[in-house]
C-alpha cells in the first residue's frame, strides 16, 4: 500500500468516526435548535422578557461550545481530503501532520460520549434526604451537603438552596439544591442513589459504631414546559400557608404550594418564596424534572408508560460507601472504583468517582 492509500484509509476511518460521534452527541439536532434560539435572539422584543432572554443566550452558548469544536474538526477533515484528491505527492507530508493533529483532536473531544445523554447539558436539582439511623443520618444528610456544595466550588458551578428541613437535634432532614454549570447533570447523574455511612457515632455516650443512610436525587433541571408535557389535568395543586420563622407576613399569606401529579403520585412542595406563583413555577420545575429522571430510569418516551417511583427499591440500592471505622474507605460498588482518602472526598474531592462514573457508563 502506498504512503497515499494509507493517509487516504486513515483518513476514511477517522471520518467515519467523527460522524458516528456527531450522531451520538445528536450534533444536527443541536444545530437546528440553535438556528431556532439565533431567530428567536434575533427579534426586536428579545430583551422585553429579560428573565427569557438570559436564558435563551445561556442555552446558545451551551450549544454553541458542544457543537463548535466538532464542527471546526470536520471542516479541517474535509479540507485534508480536497487537497488529497488533488494527488500531488509533495503534499503528503503536509496531509500526514494535519491527520496526526485531527487524530489528537478526535482523542480529545471522545470524552464528550461520556456526556451525550439527552438531559447530560442541564443543570441539576439535587436532593438529600436523612434515611435511616436517627439524628446520625440527619448529620450524614448535611455531611453530602456539604461534600456536593464543595465539590461544586472546586468546579465553578452555581449552588443555590431552594428548601432546607432541619433536623431535630443535628444535620438536616432534608435539602433541596439547584446547581448550575456546564454539563453539570451530566456529571453528577452517578451520584443518585443511597449513600452508606460507618463511623463511631458523635451522638452516642458510649462512641457506638454506627450505620447511616442518606438518599440523594439526582434530576435534570427541566425549565422548559416542552421538553416535558404535563397534563394539567393531571395534576393535584394545593395551597396552603407557609411554615416558616415569622415576621413580614411570611405566615399570614397561603403562598405555599404542594403540586401531586396523580399518574405517579409524585409529590412536590415549595414554600420558599413569598409569592404562590413564583413557588408554583418551581414546583413545575422541580415535577417536571422528575418525571424527566423518572423516564431515563424506567426507559419510556411518554408520561403515561410511567409507573410510580419505587422508593423501597430507591432506598435499598446502595451505591457507595463511605466507612470512617474501624478502617478509612470510600467505595463506588457499582464501578469498584476505591479511595482511602476519606477527608479529601468529604471535602468534595468526588471527582474521580464521577469519572469512574462515565467510564462505567460507557462501557454499559
Amino acid at each position: 500500500m502506498s504512503l497515499m492509500e494509507e493517509i487516504q484509509k486513515s483518513l476514511n476511518e477517522l471520518s467515519n468516526s467523527v460522524n458516528s460521534a456527531a450522531d451520538r452527541l445528536h450534533l444536527s439536532d443541536l444545530e437546528q435548535e440553535l438556528s431556532i434560539l439565533n431567530d428567536s435572539a434575533a427579534a426586536n422584543d428579545f430583551w422585553s422578557d429579560n428573565l427569557k432572554a438570559q436564558k435563551v443566550v445561556k442555552r446558545q452558548s451551551q450549544i454553541s461550545s458542544r457543537i463548535d469544536p466538532w464542527k471546526k474538526l470536520m471542516n479541517e477533515i474535509a479540507d485534508a481530503k480536497e487537497l488529497l484528491a488533488l494527488n500531488d505527492n509533495t503534499m503528503n507530508s503536509e496531509i500526514e501532520s494535519q491527520l496526526t493533529a485531527m487524530h489528537d483532536s478526535f482523542e480529545s473531544l471522545k470524552d464528550e460520549l461520556k456526556l451525550a445523554g439527552p438531559y447530560d447539558s442541564h443543570d441539576v436539582v439535587l436532593s438529600i434526604f436523612a434515611g435511616a439511623g436517627g439524628t446520625d443520618a440527619q448529620d450524614w444528610a448535611q455531611m453530602l451537603t456539604r461534600m456536593y456544595v464543595r465539590y461544586c466550588e472546586k468546579v465553578g458551578f452555581d449552588v443555590k438552596t431552594i428548601d432546607e428541613s432541619m433536623g431535630d437535634e443535628a444535620g438536616i432532614k432534608s435539602v433541596l439544591l439547584e446547581i448550575s454549570g456546564n454539563f453539570a447533570y451530566g456529571k453528577l447523574k452517578g451520584e443518585h442513589g443511597v449513600h452508606r455511612l460507618v463511623r463511631l457515632s458523635p451522638f452516642n455516650a458510649d462512641s457506638l459504631r454506627q450505620t447511616s443512610f442518606a438518599k440523594v436525587e439526582v434530576t435534570p433541571k427541566v425549565d422548559r414546559p416542552d421538553e416535558v408535557l404535563i397534563d394539567e389535568k393531571e395534576l393535584k395543586i394545593d395551597v396552603y400557608r407557609s411554615g416558616g420563622k415569622g415576621g413580614q407576613s411570611v405566615n399570614t399569606t397561603d403562598s405555599a404550594v404542594r403540586i401531586t401529579h396523580l399518574p405517579t403520585n409524585i409529590v412536590v412542595a415549595i414554600q420558599n418564596e413569598r409569592s404562590q406563583l413564583q413557588n408554583r413555577e418551581t414546583a413545575m420545575t422541580i415535577l417536571r424534572s422528575k418525571l424527566a429522571q423518572l423516564m431515563l430510569e424506567q426507559h419510556k418516551d411518554h408520561l403515561s408508560e410511567l409507573k410510580g417511583p419505587n422508593e423501597q427499591a430507591s432506598w435499598g440500592n446502595q451505591i457507595r460507601s463511605y466507612v470512617l471505622h474501624p478502617y478509612k474507605m470510600v467505595k463506588d460498588l457499582r464501578t469498584l472504583y476505591e479511595t482511602s482518602d476519606t477527608e479529601a472526598v468529604l471535602d468534595g474531592g468526588i471527582d474521580s468517582f464521577i469519572e469512574a462514573y462515565l467510564e462505567y457508563s460507557l462501557g454499559k
